[in-house]
């Protein structure tokens, strides 16, 4: 029986002076060496002392390594943490154009066109004449079939008509063609108002703001292309994103120029073991 207690304490002794724990290796190769597959149940505390329990961080912090010798630290980082079923910011595409169009401009009487459908083809006459932004066009990959496209588009529209104490008018559509199918449209108009302090020159800021759900995966080209419907005078000067070619300094393509933004958003999702 003493020899027991005798061998109990020997490994004991043994035990606290090599200060090293092996779970699952004979040959542990520091103070606690874990071979195998770990379970936390609650918190992990680090930076404590033999009198005080270390601190177990706030909500959303990570570990952090300071380096071999030091103790790791608790952080907040900068970085939003996807859960699974929500959508994330997978990129965002901005370009910008001066050229704008003028092919619309006086001599052009309209389209004729009133109305269109999701899906109408952008070389199809008989949905519109449209005259693409070149400027404009992006192309990318979308990877994850459920998804939100998110476009953003922007313009100067200008027109200016014959007679600057006349009020004339253009109706126009812009919309957005993915794979020249349309995805997005809005029709709009501008008058001169009679407005001789400015020679008949009139403009504003045309906008188009449009979501889709669900592009399928693959190569996506985007474009943006405009019309003109009609006219209260083909003799007036039309222009989108830039100034009219008589505009004489009181506009310029910079002041007036188009911009387009796409941001793709894909649904998060992750494989398990």
């Amino acid at each position: 029986m003493k020899k027991i207690i005798f061998s109990c304490v020997a490994g004991l002794l043994s035990f606290y002076a090599n200060a090293q724990v092996g779970i699952g290796t004979p040959k542990p190769k520091s103070t606690l060496d874990v071979n195998g597959k770990t379970t936390l149940r609650k918190e992990l505390r680090v930076g404590g002392t033999s009198t005080q329990a270390g601190s177990a961080g706030l909500n959303g912090q990570v570990l952090v390594s300071q380096g071999e010798g030091l103790p790791p630290v608790w952080k907040s980082l900068n970085v939003s943490f996807m859960e699974e079923g929500q959508y994330k910011l997978i990129n965002s595409y901005l370009s910008s154009d001066q050229t704008g169009i003028i092919a619309l401009s006086n001599g052009v009487q309209g389209d004729g066109v009133s109305k269109n459908s999701v899906g109408d083809d952008i070389n199809d006459t008989s949905k519109g004449k449209w005259v693409k932004i070149d400027g404009l066009k992006n192309t990318f990959t979308i990877k994850n079939g459920k998804n939100r496209l998110t476009y953003q588009f922007q313009a100067g529209i200008e027109m200016k008509a014959p007679v600057s104490t006349t009020s004339e008018n253009v109706r126009f559509a812009c919309g957005v063609f993915r794979n020249n199918k349309l995805v997005a449209m809005r029709p709009d108009r501008v008058a001169s108002n009679n407005n001789s302090g400015k020679a008949g020159l009139q403009d504003y800021i045309f906008t188009l703001n449009y979501t889709e759900l669900n592009v399928p995966v693959g190569i996506q080209n985007l474009e943006i292309a405009c019309r003109k419907i009609s006219t209260s005078n083909s003799n007036s000067q039309f222009a989108i994103g830039r100034d009219v070619q008589s505009s004489n300094g009181a506009s310029n393509a910079f002041t007036l120029e188009s911009n387009m933004k796409i941001d793709v958003i894909e649904y998060v999702t992750y494989k398990s073991n």
